[in-house]
Order: structure tokens, then C-alpha cells, then sequence
């Protein structure tokens, strides 16, 4: 069994299960009210680890720099949601729902909580007064330093960070399209136009050099220019993809819990705190 002197080598260190298997981290300790001694550990489990689970101390030991405790990571993530903010012990109702929910009979932990000796969990088969409200077994007290007077109140802190995650995909895609374009261009051709000349001391030798009478037929080749399409490929530009990191103000909200200390007193009323 765990002694209170080696309470502060399990808070907040790891937990492991039956199996090996990392639970979570241990965050308090509850004491036993008619032994003293250590009871439960709450264990942070979950993603972020915002949740603890009440695991039961016994037949747990100590391995190096971690706990090790007699039953599985399934059956403590599973276990009842007790909720001890308020008091830091355990309802007597709390208890029945934890010792049903690791298999243990109440009998059995009223014997083993009056009769230290008694080792392991099985059960004597002596039978037991199941114990009362008044008799100690209905609740706990959380850890602190033995001889210590003084309670400690803590509360959670929230930090927020972040975190790098994927949300879409860019891509550059090429591909081709056809379009029309129009352009206009002169073009050139050539049209027979018929000229006369008058007879002249310049060309009258030419006019009198052929026969008198005949017949005689000339030929003259037109030519025109037609439009000829070319296309050519010439680059234009070049176009890559680049990431801008742009940082926006975004509002978190969480829950954190404060623990509350509270003065309960019994005597006469000139020894109430003030």
C-alpha cells in the first residue's frame, strides 16, 4: 500500500494500468477518514487531459517515476463522474458507485479500511456492520503534507495555443482554350484597265511596223494578295503560387475550476473565527 510519505513522488506523474499502459496523469489523492490512509487517486485523463477519474490505491505501487495501478485503462475511463470541488470528500453514495464500478464489495472495503492487515482484495467472508454516515467511511480528505494545519486552495488556469492544421488546397492547373481574333490587314491586287493613245511622231513607227489589216489577241496575268495566317507561340508571363500568413484575433472560451474554502463551525460562540 502507498504510505503518505510517498504521496508527493505520485502527484502529478504518470498513472499506468494492470496492462502497462499510460491512463493519465495523477492530480490528487484522497485519504481514507478511519484509516488515513491513501484511498483514491484522481487520474487526468482525455485528449487534453480535462478529466479525472477516480482510480482505487490499493494493491497500487510505485515503479521509478510512475504509478502502477491493479486495474485496466478501459475500466478507469469509464469509471462514475464524481464531482468533490465542493467538500474534497466523497459522499457515502459516491463510494457505493466506485467500489460497484471496480467490482469491489462495500463489506469488503469497511474490512479492509478497520483491519489494515488484511492484504489484497478478496474477501475474508467474515461478515461486517455496514458502516453509517457518522462512522468515517463517507468521505475523504485530499492530500497535503502530514502535521500541516493549513489547507491549500488551487484553481485551473486556461492557456491557449494553437495549432497547425490543414484546411484546403491550391493548385495550379494549365490547360488550353481556343478563341477567335480578328484582325484587319490591306491586300493588294491588280485590275486591267484599258488605255488608248493617239497616234504621235513618238509611236508612229511602232503603229505602222505590223500588218495593214489582222487579227491579234494580247494577254495580260491580274494578281492579288490573300491573307495568310501564322501563329507562332511566344511566352507571356509566368505564374507561380505563394502563401500569405495573415493573423486574425480569435475569442476562446473554456471552463476552469476554482477551488473555494469555506468555515464551518462547531463550539461556542466565543471561539468562532471572526
Amino acid at each position: 500500500m502507498i504510505t503518505r510519505e510517498q504521496i508527493p513522488a505520485v502527484l502529478e506523474h504518470p498513472v499506468y494500468d494492470t496492462d502497462g499502459s499510460k491512463v493519465g496523469d495523477a492530480k490528487n489523492v484522497f485519504y481514507d477518514d478511519a484509516t488515513g490512509q491513501p484511498e483514491w487517486v484522481t487520474v487526468k485523463t482525455g485528449m487534453f487531459g480535462n478529466s479525472e477519474s477516480f482510480v482505487p490505491m490499493r494493491d497500487a505501487h510505485i515503479v521509478e517515476d510512475h504509478l502502477e495501478v491493479s486495474v485496466s485503462k478501459d475500466r478507469i475511463k469509464d469509471a462514475p463522474n464524481v464531482d468533490v470541488d465542493g467538500g474534497g470528500h466523497l459522499s457515502e453514495d459516491e463510494e457505493h458507485r466506485l467500489y460497484e464500478h471496480y467490482g469491489i464489495a462495500w463489506d469488503e472495503a469497511w474490512q479492509q479500511a478497520n483491519d489494515p492487515g488484511q492484504a489484497g482484495w478478496a474477501s475474508t467472508g467474515r461478515e461486517s456492520a455496514r458502516p453509517t454516515a457518522d462512522a468515517g467511511m463517507g468521505g475523504t480528505m485530499r492530500a497535503g503534507p502530514p502535521g500541516d494545519d493549513a489547507m491549500t486552495r488551487s484553481e485551473e488556469e486556461m492557456h491557449v495555443g494553437t495549432e497547425r492544421q490543414t484546411t484546403g488546397r491550391a493548385r495550379l492547373r494549365k490547360y488550353v482554350v481556343t478563341e477567335e481574333q480578328q484582325q484587319t490587314i490591306p491586300v493588294r491586287h491588280e485590275e486591267v484597265r484599258v488605255v488608248r493613245e493617239p497616234i504621235t511622231e513618238a509611236n508612229i513607227d511602232d503603229s505602222l511596223s505590223g500588218s495593214e489589216i489582222s487579227e491579234e489577241e494580247h494577254e495580260v496575268t491580274l494578281h492579288a494578295e490573300r491573307p495568310v495566317v501564322e501563329t507562332r507561340v511566344e511566352p507571356v508571363e509566368r505564374v507561380r503560387l505563394v502563401t500569405d500568413e495573415v493573423v486574425e484575433e480569435e475569442t476562446v472560451t473554456g471552463t476552469v475550476r476554482k477551488e473555494r474554502i469555506e468555515t464551518d463551525y462547531d463550539g461556542d460562540e466565543a471561539g468562532r473565527p471572526g
